[in-house]
């Protein structure tokens, strides 16, 4: 990799995965991943800006080059980030968000950006690309460009980094002229639709959290229980303000431990999903995917790390 192009440090969202347990007496039931659906509040998914551009229509204030595109750098290892706005981005080795271009083709795959259009969207070189955790290989293919060079395709779709992507994380080419959009690891436009059931977003103040399918923080209540069975002490009022998160299928999960990861029946008769056997719920006063306005709350509502605990509250 040459730093010399880009220093930023890998983003890798997935975390290690572990044996499914029916411990703390719950439901062992994994229902599709079509039925997950919050309880007693609906969240509807903010979207991110479209950026459009001007000028020749790359992204690059109008302005035109004659200077050949320097070198790209290799791919790397890919690998999945989460994005509040855009659920599951495909990132290079560095964690720069790779793109596609709408003029292009994945059927048979051709790429159309050529000249000035790539110095601004240099193409993702092919040769040492491979996949990472939570990328199916077989996505990965290769076009061969009109100067000889093979570019990286994902899900035929010729894959691009946007030069005004300077660290781990930027999406500043999402939506550039209508026409350049962030890749999902399928090659499909980056979209909360991407996001699993549940999964995990690296907050810059949290650190991991986990996140629901709308990329909504997720959250635990000091008061309830996890064992000797999971109890869920927020009803009423206050589950109209915290809404309980539906069951989600193990299968529809990312990152998650999986120790403990299961249903529980609420006194109500709802089923309601756990993390380490911990009822987990939402929070109505977050407005958008990736806030996090729920976290302290009370001195009893607090964030969820991959293995269940509250992030930043007292120790248990």
């Amino acid at each position: 990799m040459k730093t010399s192009w880009r220093t930023a440090a890998l983003v890798a969202t997935a975390a290690s995965v572990l044996a499914l347990t029916t411990a703390c007496g719950q439901d062992n039931v994994t229902p599709p991943a079509s039925a997950a659906q919050n309880v007693g509040a609906s969240a509807s998914a903010a979207g991110i800006g479209t950026g459009l551009g001007s000028g020749n229509g790359y992204g690059a204030d109008g302005a035109q080059s004659s200077a050949s595109p320097t070198p790209a750098a290799p791919a790397g290892k890919l690998t999945v980030a989460t994005n509040p706005q855009l659920g599951n981005v495909l990132t290079d080795g560095s964690g720069l968000t790779l793109y596609r271009f709408d003029k292009d083709t994945a059927e048979p795959p051709k790429t159309n950006c050529d000249g000035d259009c790539a110095t601004t969207w240099p193409p993702v070189p092919a040769d040492d690309a491979n996949a990472g955790a939570g990328i199916d290989k077989a996505m990965l293919g290769e076009v061969t460009r009109a100067d000889g060079t093979k570019q990286l395709t994902i899900g035929g779709w010729p894959a691009y980094r946007y030069a005004k992507d300077l660290n781990s994380g930027d999406v500043n080419g999402q939506g550039v002229g209508g026409k350049w959009f962030a890749l999902a690891p399928n090659g499909k436009k980056a979209s909360l639709a991407s996001l699993p059931g549940l999964s995990v977003r690296k907050d810059p103040k949290l650190g991991d959290i986990v996140v629901d399918k709308n990329g909504r923080t997720v959250y635990r209540f000091l008061k309830d229980k996890a064992w000797p069975k999971s109890v869920s002490n927020c009803t009423g009022a206050c589950l109209e303000k915290w809404p309980a998160v539906a069951p989600v299928s193990t299968d529809d999960t990312q990152g998650v431990q999986k120790k403990g990861l299961m249903p529980f029946t609420r006194p109500d008769g709802v089923k309601q999903m756990s993390v380490n056997c911990w009822p987990i719920y939402t929070f109505t006063g977050d407005k958008a995917p990736g806030d996090t306005n729920g976290q302290g709350v009370g001195g009893t509502w607090y964030a969820v790390s991959p293995e269940g605990k509250p992030i930043g509250a007292p120790a248990e």
